[in-house]
C-alpha cells in the first residue's frame, strides 16, 4: 500500500510488519513479560538488605549501587515493553493495566531506596572522596554522587524521601488521565471540507488538515478542532491543574524556591537560563514578525490570520513521499556525520525499531524512547507522507542515534542523558536534512518551500515552544500564589500570550477566536517545565551544525562524543565541550542571524518561484 493509503488506513492489521515496531527483542510476549515481572518482584528486597550499612565498606556501597542500577535497568525495560503497548491502543484496558501494575511497582522500588541519598548525604563529602578512591568499581557513580551532594539541601530523611517516593503512586495520575482522555475518549470534531468530504479531526488528521490549500476548509478545520477543545475547557483545565499542583507537592517537599527552580535544579540548570530564553526571544519578536509578514506575502492574502500558519507557500506544489523516499533523503542528509552514524541509523529503518503510520487508538505525535539499554531504542510516529513528516522522522533519529550511542558507550549508571541535551540531536538532524535538500534541489518553488518549512520549524520550535514556556511558567506562579486555575483562566492567559507573541494588536497575525483552547491539546504541559528545551535544544544544534557543516572535523568529532556522553557530567558542560556556551547570549544571536539569512534567501526566490502574480519580493 502507499503512504497516502497507509496514513489514513487506521486499522492497524492492515499494516505490513515492514512498518511496524518489533517489540520482540525487548520480550516475546506478555507471558515472558510477566514471568520477568514476576521475578522482577521477588528481586526488590535485595535492596531493603543495604538500608543503614552504606557507610561499613566502600565495597558495600558499591554493592548498593550496583543492585539498584541493575533493578532499575530492569525496570525500564519492563516499563517501556507496557508503555509501549498501550501507546499503540489506548483503548485496550489491558495494556493500560499492565501500565499501571509496573507503574506502582516501580514506586515500591523507589521507596524502597529512598534511605541511599540521606544515608550518603550522612557519609559526607569527605567519606565519600575515601571510598571512591579505595574502590575502583564506584568510579562509574562518581558523577552521580557528586550530585547527590550537590543536592543537599533538598534531600530529606530517610522517611521524608520514602514519604516522596510513595507519592510516585499518584504523580502520574494527571499525566496518564490525559493521555487516556485526549486519544482513546475525546469526542473528536468531524469537518466537512468544500470537496465534501467529512474527516474526523483526531490529533494524526489534525495536521494534516490544516495545511489544506482551500482557506475557508482551514478556517473551518481550526474552528472545529479548537472549538471541540474549548467545549472540554473544565475537564482539560483539572486535569492540568492537578499536574501543577503535584509540581507544588515536589517544590514543597523537597524545599526549591519554585517549581521552576524544582524542575531545573535536578540538571543543575539556571532559572537563569530559562528566564533568559524568555527575555531573548520576546527582544527578537520583531524578526518574527518579520517571518509573519513574509508568509502572509507569499500566501498573497492582505491579513494573515492563525489557521493560516501551516499552509503550504506554493499551493500547488505538493512535497509528497512515500516512506521509502524519506528514507533515503535522511540516510544521505546524514552522511557528514559518518560511516558508524549512518550505519546504525540503516538499521533503524531495516530492523522495525519504527512504528511508522497512524492507527485507530494509537497516541498522537512521534517519541524515541531509548530506554531498553541492552537492545535499541524505539520510534513512534504517525507519517502522513508530507515533507514535515520527513522532517520529524529525521527528528525522531537523531534521539535514537542519541540513546544509541549514550547507552552502547556509557555504562548504564551513566547513559541517560539530561532532557536539557535531548533535542539537540533531534534538531541538528533536521538541520542537515535542510541542507541536504536546499544542496540537491534546484527548482526554485520547492528550494522557497523548503525554506518556509526552515523558517516555520523556528516558529515552531523556538518561538511557539517559548511561549509555552511562558504559558508554563505563569501557570506555576499562579498556582504558587495561591490562585487557582479553570479551563477559562487558562484560556484566557493562553490566548493573551498567543496574541502577545504573534502581533495581533498590530494586525502582524489574527489570533482568531478559539486559539485560545489550543493548550489543551498540548501533551508537553504535562512534562515538568519540559518545552523550554526545545527552544535552547535547537539554539545549541544550530551553532554545532553550523560548524560541522563547514568541515570542521573537530566540531565532528566533539558533536560524536556529546552523543556518547549519556549522563556523564552536567548538560551545560557537556555543550560547553562540545563548542556552545548556553549561559552566554551568542548562541541565540548565531541563530538569529541564520533565521535572518534564510529569510533574504525566500525573498530572492521570489520572483523566480512565482508563487502568485500579486506579490512582490519588496524587503519586509
Amino acid at each position: 500500500m502507499s503512504t497516502s493509503v497507509l496514513s489514513t488506513e487506521r486499522d492497524r492489521s492492515r499494516v505490513p510488519d515492514a512498518f511496524l515496531w518489533d517489540l520482540t527483542p525487548v520480550y516475546p510476549d506478555f507471558a515472558a513479560w510477566t514471568r520477568a515481572k514476576d521475578a522482577f518482584v521477588q528481586e526488590l528486597p535485595r535492596i531493603d538488605a543495604f538500608r543503614g550499612t552504606l557507610g561499613n565498606s566502600a565495597g558495600t556501597l558499591r554493592d548498593c549501587l550496583e543492585c539498584i542500577a541493575g533493578l532499575t535497568k530492569t525496570y525500564a525495560r519492563l516499563y517501556t515493553y507496557a508503555a509501549a503497548h498501550a501507546d499503540i491502543d489506548t483503548k485496550d484496558a489491558g495494556f493500560l493495566a499492565r501500565q499501571q501494575e509496573i507503574t506502582q511497582i516501580g514506586t515500591d522500588m523507589s521507596s524502597r531506596a529512598a534511605f541511599v541519598e540521606p544515608e550518603l548525604l550522612r557519609l559526607g563529602k569527605e567519606s565519600i572522596s575515601a571510598f571512591l578512591a579505595a574502590e575502583p568499581g564506584l568510579a562509574v557513580y562518581r558523577h552521580m554522587l557528586d550530585d547527590v551532594l550537590r543536592r543537599k539541601e533538598h534531600t530529606g530523611t530517610e522517611s521524608e524521601e520514602t514519604l516522596i517516593a510513595e507519592a510516585g503512586l499518584m504523580a502520574d495520575s494527571s499525566g496518564s488521565i490525559y493521555t487516556v482522555f485526549s486519544n482513546a475518549d475525546f469526542p473528536f470534531a468531524e469537518v466537512t471540507l468544500s470537496d465534501g468530504k467529512t474527516v474526523k479531526l483526531d490529533k494524526a488528521a489534525f495536521p494534516l488538515y490544516r495545511t489544506v490549500p482551500n482557506r475557508e476548509d482551514r478556517k473551518k478545520v481550526f474552528s472545529a478542532y479548537f472549538g471541540r477543545l474549548h467545549e472540554y475547557r473544565r475537564t482539560f483545565g483539572t486535569q492540568l491543574y492537578a499536574e501543577v499542583k503535584k509540581n507544588l507537592f515536589y517544590r514543597r517537599a523537597r524545599k526549591y524556591d519554585s517549581c521552576l527552580h524544582s524542575a531545573l535544579h535536578a540538571h543543575n540548570i539556571s532559572p537563569d537560563v530559562y528566564h533568559a530564553l524568555i527575555a531573548n526571544v520576546r527582544e527578537a519578536i520583531p524578526v518574527f514578525h518579520r517571518y509573519l509578514d513574509l508568509r502572509r506575502r507569499l500566501l498573497g492574502v492582505e491579513t494573515l490570520h492563525y489557521y493560516d500558519l501551516y499552509a503550504h507557500v506554493v499551493p500547488d506544489l505538493a512535497l509528497e513521499y512515500d516512506f521509502s523516499k524519506a528514507r533515503g533523503l535522511i540516510l544521505d542528509s546524514i552522511r557528514p556525520l559518518g560511516e558508524e552514524y549512518r550505519t546504525v541509523a540503516q538499521r533503524a529503518f531495516g530492523e522495525r525499531w519504527m512504528d511508522v503510520y497512524p492507527s485507530e487508538g494509537k497516541i498522537g505525535g512521534a517519541y524515541s524512547n531509548g530506554a531498553v539499554y541492552d537492545v535499541h531504542p524505539y520510534i513512534l510516529l504517525n507519517y502522513n507522507g508530507k515533507y514535515d513528516d520527513v522532517s520529524t522522522v529525521t527528528h525522531e533519529l537523531g534521539h535514537t542515534m542519541h540513546s544509541y550511542f549514550s547507552n552502547s558507550r556509557q555504562p548504564y549508571a551513566t547513559s541517560q542523558y539530561s532532557i536539557f541535551v535531548a533535542e539537540v540531536a533531534s534538531t541538528f538532524n533536521e538541520a542537515l536534512l535542510l541542507e541536504h535538500m536546499l544542496k540537491t534541489v534546484t527548482d526554485p518553488r520547492i528550494r522557497l518551500t523548503l525554506l518556509v518549512n526552515y523558517l516555520d520549524g523556528l516558529k515552531a520550535t523556538l518561538f511557539r515552544q517559548t511561549q509555552f514556556a511562558e504559558f508554563e511558567l505563569r501557570i506555576h506562579e499562579t498556582a504558587e500564589a495561591g490562585q487557582s486555575l479553570t479551563g477559562d483562566s487558562l484560556e484566557e492567559l493562553y490566548g493573551g500570550l498567543t496574541r502577545e507573541y504573534y502581533g495581533h494588536d498590530r494586525n502582524v497575525c489574527i489570533v482568531d477566536d478559539g486559539v485560545q483552547a489550543e493548550w489543551a491539546g498540548v501533551p508537553h504541559f504535562y512534562y515538568n517545565f519540559y518545552v523550554f528545551q526545545y527552544a535552547t535544544s535547537l539554539t545549541a544544534s544550530s551553532a554545532l551544525s553550523e560548524m560541522v557543516l563547514a568541515g570542521d572535523q573537530n566540531a565532528l568529532r566533539r558533536y560524536i562524543e556529546l552523543l556518547s556522553s549519556g549522563g556523564s557530567d552536567y548538560p551545560i558542560e557537556l555543550l560547553r565541550r562540545a563548542g556552545v556556551d548556553m549561559t552566554t547570549p551568542d548562541p541565540f544571536r548565531m541563530l538569529m542571524k541564520r533565521m535572518e539569512r534564510a529569510m533574504r534567501q525566500a525573498e530572492e526566490i521570489l520572483p523566480a518561484a512565482t508563487v502568485r502574480p500579486d506579490i512582490s519580493p519588496e524587503a519586509s
